[in-house]
């Protein structure tokens, strides 16, 4: 380790996060490889780190002959000014090189509020932060994830935008830059080349046009740039990579344990989850798959819990012998079993006994709605019988606190629909007070509520947002709707929340806004150490711009979207139709009832799609 960096590590808060070496971690020599790409995680470690996506592309690249992948995360505050103090340039965890010797960087992009981080973490390895700016080849400089599905708003920043799942895609565009540093391409012969291989989007073959009310008149492709961007997926997923040997962190982190991804994509169409749409189709590991590689990942990790990942862990079909399995072999070895995302609807005693035969944990539902008429508008199909069962087995079985997540200014949401959330959590409250198996411990009961963001590619993407005068005047009338000491209250921030929705919706215009922040001190705008409204506020004014313009307008049937270029499976005429059945109360069923036509299954080859 470089002795300045070293003496520097002595200085600020988690120095772990900065040295690498921990176990599990590949490392390669750069004189014995034709590319390398450093993964940057524009966020700390501890929340990197325990980012599934990162160890799958991780592994999945590194596994590739003559490719190296190294990791690089966002630092905190204190680390970025020593760090500028002393004159040394970002650089990735395993051979402690700048990013700017790398031929890739990869950012992940799941959150909005992190763009701003990656600009930073550029200037802070001495790479331009423009792409127009950045003249070579390489440093080549792409993003993927959830954020990328409006890849607008990076445009200018970034060379290339991976759509859709990167196992395989991550590959593609490293294998043509092998081949481009090989036989001697400049940039933009790179750039068109790339923007051929499906699923990646090069924001400078796009020129947007703009109306003079502001919206977005077209984005035109430009050099045989393809008028839609369709999303990459790994269809068979047991044949893709797994990883079974993921790294494990030197210091403490968000999510430390072995986290097995149980399936991809959702079966509920919830209108306001972005993800939901985002990933489909569904596609599933086998169940004997799953069991043979948890085993692997516990055996070469040493982790004492594993939790099963998804969007709505739930609906696995093979879930009781596949715990049962886990369970046969983790008990004995004293390693617990966490289900995060279970359905307030599906939650059964059985699966109750067996989430807490080695270590009982809280119990988490998000009905996301008070009413069932709100319910029914946002396609939840959860209703108030089925969480209060669901709350009964639990109280039954021994459980003493329970999380309710709602989320507040959802389309038609009125008054008695958020004195209805104090309602149902009082139903909570009676429940246990009827079922439960110990009194004398008491009972906390949090209900916790955030601000809708309407998300591209959504039912709701055409709604507006409400304002954040509304949403706290929403929160008041639900705080003192909620009397019972037993019930505590959180609620989010929302001013984070309107500058979200503005991006997730913004076009081209909106990088301005977010270079404007950074240059006035932007960065891990997720967190509220460093958030700060006014100067989202003063960057949006100086480009002649709002925030209200993008967050709170609701758009109209017609208008072109800045993600209208990137083609999900699911079609525009779906969503909207799936807006009409919102505002008409009625709720979809789900694809194993019946398959509705939106699209998605079009994406697999061995499916044929009805529209």
């Amino acid at each position: 380790m470089d002795a300045v960096l070293e003496q520097i590590l002595t200085r600020v808060q988690k120095p772990a996060r900065y040295t690498g070496g921990e176990y599990n971690e590949i490392r390669k020599d750069p004189a014995e490889v034709d590319v390398r790409m450093a993964f940057c995680f524009p966020d700390t470690y501890e929340i990197g780190m325990s980012n599934l996506g990162l160890q799958i592309l991780y592994g999945a690249i590194n596994a590739q002959p003559g490719m190296a992948c190294e990791r690089c995360f966002a630092p905190w505050g204190d680390m970025e000014e020593e760090m500028r103090r002393a004159g040394i340039p970002l650089y990735a965890l395993e051979s402690g090189d700048p990013l700017s010797e790398f031929d890739a960087l990869g950012f992940s992009l799941g959150y909005e509020m992190a763009f701003t981080s990656v600009l930073n973490m550029l200037d802070l390895a001495g790479i331009p932060v423009r792409s127009a700016d950045r003249r070579d080849l390489t440093p080549l400089v792409f993003a993927g994830g959830t954020s990328c599905v409006n890849p607008e708003p990076m445009a200018d920043f970034l060379d290339l935008c991976a759509i859709g799942e990167g196992e395989e895609l991550d590959v593609e565009i490293l294998e043509l830059l092998r081949r481009a540093k090989r036989e001697g391409w400049d940039k933009p012969a790179f750039l068109r080349e790339a923007a051929r291989i499906p699923g990646v989007y090069v924001p400078s073959l796009y020129r947007p046009e703009y109306n003079e009310d502001g919206t977005l008149r077209c984005l035109t492709p430009l050099e045989g740039a393809p008028e839609k961007v369709t999303k990459r997926i790994v269809e068979d997923l047991d044949s893709a990579f797994f990883p079974t040997k993921a790294i494990v962190p030197s210091t403490e982190i968000v999510h430390d344990r072995v986290v097995l991804e149980l399936f991809r994509g959702c079966v509920r169409g919830c209108r306001f989850c972005q993800a939901g749409f985002a990933y489909r189709p569904v596609r599933r590991h086998g169940t004997e798959f799953l069991l043979e590689k948890a085993k692997a990942a516990l055996e070469n990790s040493g982790y004492e819990e594993i939790t099963l990942s998804s969007l709505s862990t739930s609906d696995f079909k093979g879930l009781p012998e596949l715990t049962d399995g886990l369970l046969e072999w983790c008990e004995p070895r004293k390693i617990s079993l966490s289900l995060p995302s279970l359905r307030a609807d599906n939650f059964s005693m059985g699966l109750m006994e067996r989430v807490q035969r080695v270590r009982k944990s809280g119990l988490t539902f998000a009905p996301e709605a008070g009413s069932q008429r709100l319910r029914d508008v946002i396609n939840k199909n959860v209703t108030e019988e089925a969480l209060l069962n669901s709350c009964r087995i639990a109280f039954e079985g021994g459980w003493n606190t329970l999380k309710l997540y709602f989320m507040l200014g959802l389309p038609t949401e009125t008054d008695e629909d958020v004195v209805a959330i104090a309602k149902l959590a009082n139903q909570v409250l009676y429940t246990w007070r009827q079922y439960a198996a110990n009194k004398a411990r008491g009972v906390k009961i949090t209900v916790s509520t955030s601000m809708f963001v309407p998300k591209p590619h959504t039912p709701f993407q055409w709604e507006s947002q409400v304002s954040v005068e509304e949403y706290l005047r929403r929160v008041r009338l639900l705080r003192e709707s909620i009397t019972s000491k037993s019930i505590v209250y959180n609620w989010h921030e929302p001013h984070v929340s309107l500058i979200e929705a503005a991006l997730s919706r913004g076009d081209r215009r909106v990088g301005g806004v977010i270079e404007e922040v950074w240059r006035n001190g932007g960065r891990l705008d997720s967190w509220t150490d460093y958030f700060s409204m006014d100067r989202w506020l003063d960057a949006f004014a100086s480009r002649g711009l709002t925030p209200e313009f993008y967050a709170l307008r609701k758009r109209g049937e017609d208008e072109v979207f800045p993600w209208d270029t990137v083609d999900l499976g699911v079609t525009k005429r779906y969503l909207a139709r799936e807006r009409e059945e919102a505002y008409a109360g009625r709720v979809t069923p789900d694809c194993r009832v019946k398959c509705m036509g939106c699209g998605a299954n079009c994406l697999l080859e061995r499916r044929k799609c009805d529209e």
